[in-house]
């Protein structure tokens, strides 16, 4: 048999954990959604700075094979790095010739990273995305559908990483009312939203 102190104190903490869990439940839910790192693309405008060495403070285009070449560390591939990666890389080549090296690597213009929206929209074109676009962001960028669009025959052209390209379809009506969200993917660099 449980005595009535020992019954209090068990009720006091099944009370204290339903507050803690609730309290983070909604903290967790007001908490901004953990983004992954940005990823270099061929087109973005790097800016790198070694300290104390003013010719090495450069703004270098990515190629459209994804390199570019600095001085004294040669070829660098950077698509699909972070700036982090390449700041590694770029600090261990870097540091086989200057002693206690510092290197600083930032993106200066997201050139690259750009989705195009085209056909029945009121400013079909390419944009510059700096944050994660969605289908129906990207449409809502490009003035929204006309009159005329084809509104459930949506197409997202996507290039595999094999070169493959693959037709996403997406129906504007239904995620406008709320059902089938999944279909409103987050776009990637060198997405084509198709509005027929």
């Amino acid at each position: 048999m449980v005595d009535k102190t020992t019954l209090t104190r068990l009720l006091q903490a099944v009370t204290l954990f339903v507050l803690l869990a609730t309290t983070l439940g909604a903290a967790a839910a007001d908490a901004p959604p953990v983004r992954d790192p940005y990823r270099i693309n061929p087109g973005d405008i790097l800016q790198v700075s070694v300290w104390k060495e003013p010719d090495l403070q450069l703004q270098l285009l990515v190629n459209p094979d994804g390199h570019f070449a600095f001085p004294l560390a040669g070829d660098i591939a950077a698509e699909g790095k972070t700036v982090e990666e390449v700041r590694q890389e770029l600090t261990a080549k870097l540091g086989k010739l200057i002693p206690d090296v510092v290197v600083t690597v930032s993106t200066l213009k997201l050139e690259g990273n750009k989705i195009y929206v085209l056909g029945q929209v009121a400013r079909p074109g390419d944009f510059v995305i700096t944050r994660a676009v969605d289908v129906m962001q990207a449409i809502s960028m490009a003035g929204g559908t006309t009159p005329f669009a084809k509104q459930d025959d949506v197409r997202i052209l996507r290039r595999g990483t094999d070169g493959a390209q693959i037709a996403i379809p997406f129906h504007y009506s239904e995620v406008q009312e709320g059902r089938k969200l999944d279909q409103n993917i987050v776009l990637r660099a060198g997405d084509t939203v198709v509005v027929p």
